[in-house]
């Protein structure tokens, strides 16, 4: 049997102080981490310069890393809606470069995401940082906003690797 080929996917964390991002490489049940960060913008500087950096520094991960697919976490609102209306502005400029590269884009509610990687829709993000550093072989938990970018496409590397092994079930079948 062939191996199938490796897909990378480029996990995203919008915000509009700190976005984090997490590459990993998927070849079969197999994860690998390629590459992590954050993308700090200026507190001081106004929304729509912030915005427009964020969209270029993502521009930037995308053409260094070539990802094939894209997970993002999907808004969630908790009790402040300014601040949802902010992360949903930060989220458009990272879909922006998502669309201007034409890759696919999977979106994914934070609930199913903690589930995904920590067995638990209301896990605690300490303990989605030690997942994370746990599933991917880290030497140490990566911080907060990269391991949710983390998490996010390990969570569709889950989801994806379902899928394929559904596909394959079901054309045997036939």
């Amino acid at each position: 049997m062939t191996p199938r080929p490796a897909v990378r996917i480029l996990g995203i964390d919008p915000g509009s102080l700190i976005t984090g991002y997490g590459l990993i490489e998927v070849q079969g049940s197999r994860n690998r981490c390629i590459s992590l960060g954050v993308i700090k913008l200026p507190e001081k500087q106004p929304l729509e310069q912030r915005l427009l950096q964020l969209l270029n520094q993502l521009r930037a991960v995308i053409g260094e890393h070539a990802p094939d697919e894209v997970a993002m976490e999907q808004v969630f609102v908790r009790r402040n809606v300014a601040s949802a209306l902010v992360l949903g502005q930060a989220r458009g400029a990272a879909l922006c470069a998502v669309a201007e590269a034409s890759l696919p884009l999977h979106e994914y509610a934070p609930a199913s995401i903690k589930l995904a990687v920590a067995g638990n829709g209301r896990a605690e993000k300490p303990q989605v940082q030690r997942m994370v550093k746990v599933l991917l072989n880290l030497a140490t938990a990566p911080v907060e906003d990269a391991a949710d970018a983390l998490a996010c496409a390990l969570c569709h590397a889950q989801g994806r690797t379902l899928k394929l092994q559904t596909q394959r079930i079901l054309q045997g079948a036939r």
